[in-house]
């Protein structure tokens, strides 16, 4: 493993790796032929694609078998001649795809992770670990890559293994980009969303920054607590993070909180007020309704009356008038 200085470091940590969802998608069948639903066992697999030094392309993937003691997991079995026979054989199909790195199902790093990385590095110069999440909590990106580095400290101390994380993203080919939208327009319609879908999407988002703001949390609470050393790089961005942060406590920001929250709670009062009114209107329309209805079925009903009586008067009439004819 090269040693890094501080400078190296920066510059590893602006390369980016593009996941193609052919990799997302084997890797998911991967994890579903091989591990149960109830399990927490992992899976590894080969990254295949284009290492162009600031960008690194994976556009393909197999798995490999892989055991690993669920209790210790120093303890691991890797079939590398499985590695060089597959590998041969993708050759054949795609020159273009070299052997990149390698992938696993985590969902988070292991202690493991140094040792089946250096075992790659007998194939590949610089090996790029992925770890993809077959089961996200959380709305984002479902990969998180990293590249393993021997950091040198400025204090001359002794030297460290460790991953340094780099940015990663998903991008798709035109021929990829129909499969994906043809995989998925049975599941989500994009050209209508209702209320219950966007209040859904800003909950899981809320859940996601929870998340997060919880893993730094518990990185801090480690670092006080001596469990981890100092990692001024991460410190500097948290910094930065906290330093976007408005300030709350003065009286401007107050008042326009404040004002926000009566023109929002004002809206609402005039929604349910109109919501009422309509509500009251359509009760006293549908009373008025009903009333005309028992007005004109009474109506019906004296008119039915009145004709069966001028019936029975003529009936009447006329059998009084066939009784004097018999009696004359």
């Amino acid at each position: 493993m090269v040693a890094t200085t501080t400078e190296q470091l920066t510059a590893l940590s602006g390369t980016t790796v593009i996941v193609h969802p052919l990799v997302l998608l084997s890797v998911t069948d991967h994890h579903a032929r091989s591990v149960s639903r109830n399990s927490q066992k992992r899976v590894i697999g080969v990254l295949l694609g284009q290492d162009n030094g600031k960008t690194i392309n994976v556009a393909n993937s197999f798995g490999i078998p892989f055991e690993e003691d669920e209790k210790d997991s120093k303890t691991w079995f890797l079939d590398h001649n499985y590695i060089e026979g597959m590998y041969e054989m993708f050759k054949k199909v795609n020159a273009r795809e070299r052997m990149i790195g390698w992938y696993h199902t985590g969902p988070k790093l292991r202690a493991s992770d140094q040792e089946i990385n250096d075992l790659f590095k007998r194939f590949i110069a610089r090996p790029v670990m992925v770890i993809v999440d077959v089961r996200p909590d959380t709305v984002g990106i479902p990969t998180d890559a990293y590249f393993a580095v021997e950091e040198i400290k400025d204090d001359g101390t002794e030297t460290r293994k460790t991953f340094l994380h780099v940015p990663s993203a998903i991008e798709a080919e035109e021929a990829e980009e129909i499969g994906v939208e043809h995989l998925l327009r049975d599941i989500k319609d994009s050209t209508t969303t209702t209320l219950a879908t966007r209040v859904s999407e800003q909950l899981a988002s809320l859940q996601g920054l929870q998340s997060r703001l919880r893993d730094i949390q518990l990185y801090l609470a480690d670092i006080a607590n001596g469990d981890m050393p100092v990692n001024h790089q991460v410190v500097y961005h948290l910094q930065d993070a906290l330093n976007l942060l408005p300030e709350l406590g003065g009286r401007e920001m107050t008042e326009s909180f404040a004002a926000s929250t009566n023109d929002q709670m004002l809206v609402v009062y005039l929604s349910s007020l109109l919501r009422s009114v309509i509500a009251l209107h359509a009760l006293v329309d549908n009373k008025a309704t009903i009333g005309r209805a028992e007005l004109e079925e009474e109506g019906v009903g004296k008119k039915v009356e009145k004709g069966d009586a001028k019936k029975e008067g003529k009936e009447g009439k006329e059998g009084k008038k066939d009784e004097e004819k018999k009696a004359e």
